[in-house]
């Protein structure tokens, strides 16, 4: 039996999960940020602020990472790039669990991150080589969402037990996994563009669509990185919010689910106006967290939608330079806007306005993420009508 004998279909289902745990086992922490919040307060006894530092660190890293990959990816072969990421990252996660200081731990958590973030830009540049790199995207989101709430059903649970240690080791095992499946991945080589037109971004509605990209993930994250500490604070149990928590990032498939089924067939405006409508009706309902139906719903509303908006914001960064620079720079600012979240709400949770505060102030960069995207939108809508 010959080594390519060993490799799956490059563009088959199986290639397709595999490159989905390569892009995603660099950022998996973001998928379980809530869980990694409450373990660090509640298992390692640290503030809320500075639990979201240390999440913001490791995020903030992954952007640091992701520039540093474009620079990688077309000069370093991609398979021992992530072997080494990959080792690296294991390396880093067992460490993790020996380290019981903010101070030792933020800077280590860091360098976790920027390894981190050159896997998942070397794993997208990988899933854009492939024959339907569309199908491959798709079924990153599904390995995210489905294992991410698999792990919100598990590890909160093991947080009294075990502490923040049971976090890193959960990590660290899905790096494992991860690596045991490069062997079985094709070469996918670089691909040479035969058209060196060089196209003009478009740049007002495209800072606009930046814009949006910031306000709407930091909001999500800032949101997300705190919704298991905020069902705590409402008097909620935690079997019973692991158990939202799994169910509803389950039932937010449906948001990329509607992205592929209704495309652009009604355009983006009234599509995104209706799902930041329910976004901000989600968010808001968070504050009657004490039912706790209102909870669940709640994480449903918003989960659905995030995978949904998020979506048509990164398709409509790509409409204004085909070249692909923009979509690029559009997930460096994705990046920012997700480690600025947490930061940006420990911040006000370590103040006087609380989680109420909190929510309200998450209400509010909804609404402006909603205005500005909105324009963006629009004009697509305009150009697409007049073809």
């Amino acid at each position: 039996m010959t080594i390519k004998s060993l490799t799956v279909s490059p563009n088959g289902l199986i290639a397709a999960i595999f490159l989905a745990f390569l892009a995603t086992a660099g950022l998996f922490y973001v998928n379980i940020m809530a869980a990694i919040v409450d373990g660090l307060v509640n298992g390692l006894g640290l503030t809320a602020k500075q639990a979201g530092q240390i999440g913001s660190a490791n995020i903030y890293g992954a952007a640091i990472g992701a520039l540093i990959s474009v620079l990688l990816v077309k000069r370093v072969p991609w398979k021992p790039l992530a072997v080494v990421c990959l080792l690296a990252l294991i390396t880093i996660d067992l460490l993790s669990t020996k380290i019981g200081t903010y101070n030792v731990l933020l800077p280590v958590r860091l360098g976790h991150g920027i390894i981190g973030g050159i896997l998942t830009g070397t794993g997208f540049a990988v899933i854009a080589r492939t024959a339907n790199p569309d199908r491959s995207f798709g079924m990153l989101l599904f390995v995210q969402f489905g294992l991410g709430g698999v792990a919100y059903y598990q590890l909160p649970q093991l947080t009294p037990i075990y502490g923040s240690k049971s976090l890193f080791v959960a990590l660290a095992l899905f790096s494992v996994v991860t690596l045991a499946m490069l062997p079985f991945l094709d070469k996918y080589p670089v691909l040479t563009s035969k058209n060196n037109e060089k196209s003009a971004i478009r740049m007002k509605p495209f800072l606009l669509t930046i814009g949006a990209i910031f306000l709407f993930q930091a909001a999500n994250m800032g949101l997300f990185a705190y919704i298991f500490t905020l069902g705590l604070e409402y008097g909620l149990d935690r079997a019973y919010m692991s158990k939202a928590l799994w169910l509803a990032t389950w039932v937010a498939l449906l948001g990329p689910f509607l992205v592929m089924a209704l495309g652009q067939k009604f355009g983006r405006f009234w599509l995104m106006l209706f799902a930041m409508a329910l976004t901000l009706a989600g968010t808001a309902l968070f504050h009657y967290s004490g039912k706790p139906w209102a909870y669940f719903v709640a994480n449903c509303g918003t989960g659905i939608t995030w995978g949904f908006v998020i979506a048509y914001l990164f398709g409509m960064s790509a409409e204004f330079d085909k070249a692909g620079r923009a979509t690029a720079f559009a997930g460096f600012v994705s990046k920012i806007g997700l480690a600025s979240g947490p930061l940006i709400a420990g911040w006000i949770l370590e103040g006087k306005m609380g989680y109420s505060g909190m929510l309200n102030f998450a209400i509010l960069i909804f609404f402006l993420s909603t205005l500005v995207m909105l324009i963006p939108a629009r004009i697509l809508d305009k150009d697409r009508n007049s073809v």
